[in-house]
This record gives structure tokens, sequence and C-alpha cells, in this order.
């Protein structure tokens, strides 16, 4: 049988107070979340969605062109229902312009909502994107690099928590065979993005791509993956009609084969 707590062990009135002012402070601090309006994934994320004022990260299942193009257009997305408010911009900061920008707008980020900004290695790129994030005037900063240490990841943290913009840093494959993923982050979410064969369909053609999405770090909340179907135009994920009212299961999601895809033309 177990004991009532005796009086002397239930916290003061003075502490409670003080344990409400730090978590009125830590929810301060957070910028407004950003849900995918998918139940399983935004049950499975810590505060039910991103950050919006926070680094988030994002990398390919693996170096493949499809594998990239799927990260791609997974950050495009995002981007873009950041940017969903009028009079707002996207900056797409990278070192080697190879985006297809009609590809993006079919991820809902159009050319009305986006500015590219191009730096001459990572770290000068990553400067740039701490100065436009804690200008503020941005709806979402992104980057695309092949290095970032920990010391950087921290910077964009605090940057993007000042700004209360969010910050997609799109960490691209140095090493065949070696996730960029691997390295030390401060990021409050990890993501790694790899294709999966699309739907049959009842009549030729190619269905709507499917992606397996693995959140592989969160803070605040355990790893978790999904079979999702791809960006639409505006850029909102969906689970695949034969499971949509599965929940989200622990480790990667299966990944049987690749599905080619040309959403992306990367240059050679």
């Amino acid at each position: 049988m177990t004991a009532a707590p005796s009086p002397s062990s239930r916290p003061s009135a003075e502490e409670i107070a003080t344990l409400r002012e730090a978590v009125a402070r830590v929810a301060a601090a957070r910028g407004p979340v950003l849900p995918f309006g998918i139940g399983p994934l935004d049950h499975s994320l810590a505060g039910g969605g991103l950050d919006g004022a926070g680094l988030h990260e994002v990398a390919g299942a693996s170096a493949s062109w499809s594998d990239d193009a799927a990260a791609t257009l997974f950050v495009a997305g995002i981007a873009a229902r950041f940017a969903a408010a009028p009079d707002v911009s996207v900056l797409w900061a990278l070192t080697r312009f190879d985006l297809y920008a009609p590809a993006l707008e079919q991820a809902g980020l159009g050319p009305d909502s986006i500015l590219y900004a191009q730096g001459k290695d990572d770290r000068d790129l990553l400067m740039m994107c701490e100065d436009a994030l804690r200008d503020g005037a941005l709806s979402c900063v992104v980057a695309e690099v092949k290095a970032a240490d920990q010391t950087s990841t921290r910077r964009l943290q605090l940057a993007a928590s000042e700004g209360k913009t969010p910050m997609l840093l799109y960490r691209r494959y140095r090493r065949y065979g070696q996730c960029p993923l691997a390295d030390p982050s401060l990021a409050m979410t990890r993501w790694r993005i790899g294709t999966l064969p699309s739907r049959r369909l009842a009549t030729p053609g190619v269905g709507r791509g499917r992606w397996a999405v693995e959140l592989v770090r969160q803070r605040g909340g355990p790893p978790f993956s999904l079979e999702l179907e791809a960006c639409d135009d505006q850029g909102r994920l969906a689970l695949p009609s034969a499971t949509r009212d599965r929940t989200a299961s622990p480790g990667r999601a299966s990944a049987d084969g690749r599905a080619e895809s040309d959403a992306i033309e990367r240059a050679a």
C-alpha cells in the first residue's frame, strides 16, 4: 500500500508560481507553431508542429538524385507554408545555384514569395543567414550547406529565436554513404527524406510521389518515421490512402525501392 505524500514534500505556492513563470518564458521564446495537418505526424511532434523560431535540419536518405529532389521539395513545402501570408518572402541561400524554380512552384513556393542569395562558401552563407534571421522581416530562411559545425548551429538557433524566424538547414552530402545528420547539431528537429515507389494508377501515368519521412531527432520527443505523399501545390503532405488510419511507428519507414524523380533538375 502506497503511503500518501507528507505535506512537507508538496511544492509551496511560491515554487509553483516560479515553475509557471519558467514555463511561460519557454513558451514565449517559441515562435508560432506550424502543424503539418496530419494527425499521426503532428501528434508525434513535441509542441504539435514545427517551432517558428527554431532551427530545423533536413537531409536526403542517400546521395541519389531522387532523394536529393525529395529532400529539396520537403524543405520547399515547409517554407511555402511558413510564407502563406501575403507580402512575406522566403530567403533561399546557397553556394551553387542549381535549383529548378518550376519544381519549387509545384511545391507551393512561387517566384513572388522567394528571394535567392548566393555565398562564396558555407561559412559566408551561414553568416548571411544569421543576419537575415535576426532581422525578423522574412517568413523563413533556407540554406543549403555541406558543412555546419555545432557552433554554427548554435548561432543559427539563437538567431532564429531572436528574430522569431524559422531556419531550415538543408545538409547536402559531402561523402557518399555518410549521412550529413551524423554531424552534431543543436537543431530542434532533424529530418531524413527518401523516395518510395508511387501508388499504381488505374490508367498509364505517374502517380503522386511518396516519401519515407523520418524524424531522426527532436527536442522533447522521440524519433519516428512515416510514409507520406509528396507536397501538393500548397506545400501540404498527405497520408497515403491505404495508411490514413495508421499511427507513427518507431524506426525508419521501409524503403524497398527508389522511384525516379524529375521534380528537381540539378546541374551536373
